[in-house]
């Protein structure tokens, strides 16, 4: 008996994260099959509907279903197999059936197979609507004449995918029923591999049409960036005039970046959104490693020359605005020193008049203090010449009223102006 080792306790995300990789597995099919996959956006609220309608289709078959907070659910429902999965901002829906009739591929798809009703009550918008089909290859690879009655008459797109193993074929339009299609001609795939073939067809197909929700947000946005660069482009021409209003033009700047972070803080999720699913795309067509048919554009061919110039425009738009966004606040910093620097010389010129204001006061208070002094001696000399002539009158002395006068003024004098001047020390001291 095989001895347990002890661990420490265990993160409350392990099993999860370990999991993880194991999360939403391509199922095993076996072939011929046709093939419905539904992909619908949701919101938040549409996704707790989603799962209460979940449970009404597998109580209607007699199934388990899902824990509430599963994100993918796989199960048998009577004639067809059911595929769900939920992801960030869409789930998805897929049904297999394994009867094809050869003649007519895409006459009865997998989806006629699940209850109509149930299918009406389904929450959210469809974003992604298609069918596929895998069917025997015959001996030989079919030409695109064979095949595009499959599709209209419309121009293919195919390749040999899988290292050879099958060849598939689409058109990338959606057909008069609302669905676009896959062709599969089958010839030496396994169960699981069909099942990671047709999981990555759809979600080449998802991700495309989910990378572009982007688009028509960058051609929304690309006139405001062309305004907001001229109207930049105006504040900065005005900025280099010697008779500029700092003022006026730190507000409109501060407008402007205002209505630019408002841009970016609207589309930061849609463009960041659309960059990881063309990573996604690019992923997926590299995983069913294309195998080229002499005349006939690969997945990776088309997508590469239709896809990418949307994606281009959406991440040069967001770069735009990125650089618009620091342009405004170089902009911005330039015009604040420039603020900064003339109320410094402001504050420079008005410290230096009130400098002179304070020495005009020193010497205004320096005459008032000299002015003081003479007149405290000349009342107190006053006083002294009083008490002379009263102290004369009274025959009490001798001495002239004049002489005391005389003799008082400069002692007086000397004493009243060192009293002044301790006491003007001592208003300092405090």
């Amino acid at each position: 008996m095989t001895k347990l080792l002890h661990i420490p306790e265990n993160h409350a995300l392990r099993f999860s994260l370990h999991n993880e990789i194991h999360a939403r597995p391509p199922v095993s099919l076996k072939l011929p099959v046709s093939a419905s996959h539904l992909a619908l956006t949701l919101n938040e609220a549409e996704k707790a509907q989603e799962y209460e309608h979940l449970k009404i289709l597998c109580s209607r078959f007699a199934v388990n279903p899902p824990p509430r907070k599963a994100s993918h659910f796989t199960a048998t429902f009577d004639t067809f197999l059911f595929h769900w999965e939920q992801h960030g901002e869409f789930s998805t829906y897929c049904f297999y059936v394994k009867t094809v009739d050869s003649d007519k591929p895409f006459a009865k798809p997998a989806l006629a197979y699940a209850p109509m009703d149930w299918l009406d009550q389904l929450v959210g918008k469809s974003i992604v609507a298609a069918h596929a089909v895998i069917m025997p290859a015959t001996d030989q690879v079919p030409s695109t004449a064979e095949v595009s009655h499959y599709f209209e008459g419309n121009a293919l797109v195919g390749s040999q995918v899988t290292g050879g193993d099958a060849t598939a074929f689409t058109d990338f339009r959606i057909h008069n029923d609302g669905f676009s299609r896959f062709l599969i001609f089958d010839k030496q795939l396994l169960s699981q591999q069909a099942g990671r073939l047709l999981q990555r067809l759809f979600e080449i197909e998802v991700y495309r049409v989910m990378s572009l929700l982007a688009f028509p947000v960058a051609q929304a946005l690309a006139p405001l960036a062309s305004t907001a660069e001229q109207r930049l482009s105006e504040i900065t021409t005005d900025m280099a005039q010697h008779d500029c209003d700092d003022g006026l033009l730190l507000e409109q700047l501060t407008r402007l970046a205002a209505e630019v972070e408002s841009h970016i803080s609207h589309s930061q999720f849609r463009f960041g959104a659309a960059h990881a699913y063309h990573k996604i795309v690019n992923q997926r067509i590299t995983d069913i490693r294309e195998v080229k048919i002499q005349g006939v554009q690969t997945i990776g061919e088309f997508l590469g020359k239709r896809l990418q110039p949307a994606i281009t425009t959406c991440q040069s738009t967001a770069k735009r605005f990125s650089l618009l966004s620091e342009r405004i606040s170089n902009a911005s910093q330039l015009l604040r020193t420039r603020v900064d620097i003339s109320i410094e010389r402001q504050n420079q010129a008005l410290l230096t008049s009130m400098d002179l204001r304070v020495k005009m006061q020193l010497r205004f208070q320096e005459t008032v203090e000299g002015l003081s002094i003479v007149a405290i001696t000349s009342y107190i000399v006053s006083l002294l010449n009083s008490a002379a002539k009263a102290l004369n009158s009274a025959e009490l002395t001798t001495i002239k009223p004049e002489i005391v006068s005389g003799v008082a003024i400069p002692i007086v004098f000397i004493i009243v102006a060192i009293g002044v001047r301790r006491l003007h020390k001592k208003i300092k001291a405090s």
